[in-house]
């Protein structure tokens, strides 16, 4: 997926404004201007008065930036900001005869900085900032809920800290938030799961906390809560994002109680990532509803009983991950992936399959009897299946984003 928008770039001459600086030659008590440096500095002219506004903010920010490996401020000179290394201009929707500072792409540059407070905040017309693999650090301005036209937020993988930065509450427009690998901790609003975000990155933080009960209200394409120490269950809302949500990863969490019904619902699921935390309970049947999904992983849980012949089923699927669970069966349908190798039922209580956990492992953990709310919910499948049609890919062709957005320096 991308997500930062291309810009086409035209230069006007509509414009010109000229910043000078007088002399103090007035001044009898002036000291006399050393041989290397001229009495009148150079002559900045801009092509609009919007660029004039934003240099001298550029300017004091890069006085602040204490690395800068790939010198990259060194081209941030001069009039000609659209030409900066890492600014792009466009004409800004209020007005499209005028040229602004539009766009700012710091992907990669590993500049240091002890805050961004007082730059980017200070950008009228900023639509996109993305600074991903940076050392920015510091905590995330309010003032960036005053910028009318920012849509998307990239500081992935720097050194933010703090609470979850509430000027996004703010940001109505905002579609594209990306916070993960930063130390924000705490809790993270339940209003965020209210706005019309398409992606919400929050994998790889310190946000403890139950998953919102508001879940299903998210708008969002593609979801990560990975690595952080969310608990609690998934909740029953989720299967509200029926027609969105493709992609969601809640990998490496504190997660607990048993897997919802309305998983089911998810018509549009491509991946769903579950592993390593503490589910329990049976799979539900309507998982088989899952068209469209690829990618099932719930390695590294609780989870017990029949692998359901329903989920094996489906046609789309490539990799079902439920390695280091506790089922205790398998059908003929799933018994075909395992040999295909899309199934992976390793370290399980299914006594006739190789490399299951031993007998005691399993007659310990089956002494602790564990219930589900509304069993009978879980032989329910909310639609019409086709049985006995899995052709399953040799290979996972897609990318997936919120897979991507688990490596530190993937730009998305």
């Amino acid at each position: 997926m991308e997500s930062i928008s291309t810009f086409h770039f035209k230069r006007l001459n509509d414009y010109t404004f000229i910043i000078f600086f007088l002399p103090c030659f007035l001044c009898q008590d002036c000291p006399s201007p050393s041989p290397s440096i001229p009495l009148v500095p150079e002559v900045l002219t801009f092509l609009d008065q919007r660029l004039a506004v934003v240099y001298p903010i550029i300017q004091t920010f890069k006085n602040t930036i204490t690395s800068d490996p790939f010198n990259i401020t060194s081209t941030w000179i001069g009039s000609d900001i659209c030409n900066y290394i890492g600014f792009y201009c466009d004409h800004p929707p209020d007005n499209d005869t005028a040229i602004a500072l539009a766009s700012i792409d710091f992907n990669g540059f590993e500049l240091s900085a002890p805050t961004l407070d007082g730059f980017i905040d200070q950008l009228p017309d900023l639509a996109l900032f993305h600074a991903n693999s940076n050392k920015f650090s510091g905590t995330i301005s309010p003032k960036l809920a005053e910028l009318p036209y920012l849509y998307e937020l990239d500081v992935s993988n720097n050194r933010f800290s703090g609470t979850f930065p509430v000027a996004i509450l703010g940001m109505k427009d905002l579609s594209f938030l990306d916070i993960r690998y930063n130390f924000f901790s705490g809790r993270v609003p339940h209003q965020v799961f209210m706005q019309r975000l398409d992606v919400l990155f929050l994998n790889n933080n310190n946000f403890v906390q139950k998953l919102p009960e508001n879940l299903g209200s998210t708008p969002a394409i593609y979801l990560t809560f990975a690595n952080n120490k969310f608990t609690g269950s998934i909740p029953r809302s989720i299967g509200d994002l029926s027609s969105t949500l493709t992609e969601v990863l809640f990998l490496n969490n504190l997660l607990t109680g048993c897997l919802p019904y309305e998983l089911g619902f998810l018509r549009e699921a491509r991946v769903f990532d579950a592993s390593n935390n503490l589910l329990t309970g049976p799979l539900p049947c309507s998982l088989g509803c899952l068209e469209k999904i690829e990618q099932i992983n719930l390695a590294g849980n609780l989870l017990y009983g029949q692998v359901p012949e329903v989920l094996c089923a489906l046609g789309n699927l490539v990799n079902l991950t439920l390695s280091n669970n506790f089922f205790t069966r398998v059908g003929p349908l799933c018994r075909k992936l395992i040999k295909s190798g899309v199934l992976d039922v390793r370290r399980n209580c299914i006594h006739y399959l190789p490399k299951q956990r031993s007998v005691h492992e399993c007659l310990m953990f089956f002494l602790h009897p564990r219930f589900c709310p509304r069993p009978l919910s879980y032989n329910m499948i909310p639609c019409s299946v086709t049985p006995w049609r899995h052709n399953p890919r040799t290979s996972w062709k897609r990318n997936s984003s919120a897979y991507d957005a688990l490596m530190r320096h993937r730009l998305l």
